[in-house]
């Protein structure tokens, strides 16, 4: 056998999540020690790689070591209540000063590979006040993320870089957690990813009491955990001050809010985080939402509901028109998005045999467009056909072709398809057919 190939499966494996994920917003919470290791550059220059290949990078530096260093050298006393710190009067000035001192570094890296970075005032926080008793003076709290002013950042091809300073409405500042701060863009921004880098050995069982469902490598890497999954774990594992189960938190708590990956990535390895990216088994521990936890199967009552969503497009012949006793006929097929009880969302995967099954009838409220509900269904049905066994899911389009390729999918021909599907094409539609093999998601 050729010894190419292995790669070329890793090209193609490449390819297809830069296919997947170009435009996509990632964000990256990096924590200050990272900084001061000697594959620093290596890592932002991967950074600046995936800005100017299509990806819209946000990064959120952590800073709580060199905060420290700077205080002692100044001789400034800052106790903490909990893990939080009491960032006086006295401390706030130098506080700003060694949170953007570790942001410049970035810009410098990233101003190295021609790459253009922003550091910007992006976060409007609050004060804690009094917690337990201890006067939290300028520590505070998010209150919301600048969205709109990031979001411009990004679609002028920059990188943003949101410091753990945040400021209120009438410009006091105030220390703020880099972990709330990562939260809080990745929810505001619709992030497919949030990547969290420290200097820490991989996730591996060896150090915890596991779920018997877990997925590891041969080395005992824990390469993927879903919701589910990373609750038991926090569950099962009660140990104080464990970098491991802080980071598992934290990414449980960004999939809750919505972010569909969330990679936990040991930067010491060269090229982790494009290995995590780009390949299919990658190099940390990913922490995934794919039940999103609003999808669910069909039920009767859901119908009309469903019925209701597809009108407009069935109307605009981008759906077949299929009538209520046709979608009850095939149920078990489909699945809703609820929100609150409503649906706003629908999709169907069909197994006509021979290891491919039809993804079809996917529908979305106009109102949740900049939700991406489509996409999430897509993904959960592609999720639903790996699972029943299926190699490769397709679709038939004859407007939405430009919206499938972005997710991955790829045109093929009407010979493609099972015999079964192959003798009920339409010709007259025309459609376009577009496929994707199962195997390559992440």
């Amino acid at each position: 056998m050729d010894k190419s190939w292995p790669q070329v499966d890793l090209i193609r494996e490449a390819f297809h999540y830069q296919s997947r994920f170009a435009g996509s917003t990632m964000v990256f919470k990096i924590d200050f020690p990272v900084t001061e290791d000697p594959g620093f550059s290596y890592l932002v220059k991967d950074l600046a790689l995936l800005a100017q290949t299509g990806f819209r990078v946000v990064i959120v530096p952590g800073a709580k070591e060199w905060i420290d260093s700077v205080l002692r050298e100044y001789g400034i006393v800052s106790g903490y209540a909990g893990n939080l710190r009491i960032t006086t009067e006295a401390a706030i000035p130098f506080v700003e000063m060694a949170a953007f001192h570790v942001a410049t570094r970035f810009i410098t890296g990233l101003a190295a590979s021609r790459v253009d970075a922003v550091i910007g005032n992006f976060v409007r926080a609050q004060g804690l006040g009094i917690v337990n008793g201890a006067d939290m003076a300028h520590t505070g709290t998010v209150k919301r993320i600048l969205a709109d002013p990031v979001r411009r950042v990004l679609e002028n091809g920059m990188v943003p870089i949101l410091p753990c300073i945040g400021w209120s409405a009438s410009g006091k500042p105030y220390n703020v957690p880099s972990d709330e701060i990562a939260l809080t863009v990745s929810a505001a921004l619709g992030a497919v990813k949030l990547f969290i880098l420290s200097l820490e050995n991989r996730i591996s069982a060896g150090g915890y009491v596991l779920p018997g469902t877990i997925s590891r490598d041969e080395q005992g890497r824990i390469i993927r955990l879903s919701i589910q999954e990373a609750g038991d774990i926090l569950e099962k594992n009660r140990k104080e001050n464990d970098k491991g189960l802080e980071e598992i938190s934290l990414a449980l708590k960004a999939a809750r809010t919505g972010v569909e990956r969330v990679h936990l990535v040991d930067a010491r390895e060269e090229g982790a985080v494009l290995r995590e990216l780009f390949s299919n088994l990658g190099s940390g521990t990913m922490v995934y939402g794919d039940e999103y936890e609003s999808i669910r199967p069909l039920k009767t009552g859901d119908v009309p509901d469903v019925l209701r969503l597809m009108e407009p497009l069935m109307q605009r012949g981008v759906l077949v028109r299929r009538s209520a006793g046709e979608i009850q006929e095939k149920k078990a097929d489909y699945a809703v998005f609820a929100i609150d009880g409503s649906i706003h969302a629908s999709g169907a995967l069909h197994d006509w045999g021979e290891g491919q099954g039809e993804i079809a009838a996917v529908s979305t409220d106009p109102a949740y467009a900049d939700l991406g509900l489509g996409r999430r269904i897509v993904r959960y049905l592609i999720d639903r056909a790996g699972k029943q066994g299926l190699r490769r899911v397709f679709v038939l389009t004859t407007r939405t072709q430009d919206w499938f390729e972005l997710l991955g999918f790829k045109e093929v021909s009407v010979e493609s398809l099972p015999e079964k599907r192959r003798l009920l094409y339409d010709r007259n539609r025309n459609s376009k057919i577009f496929a994707l093999d199962i195997g390559l998601q992440q």
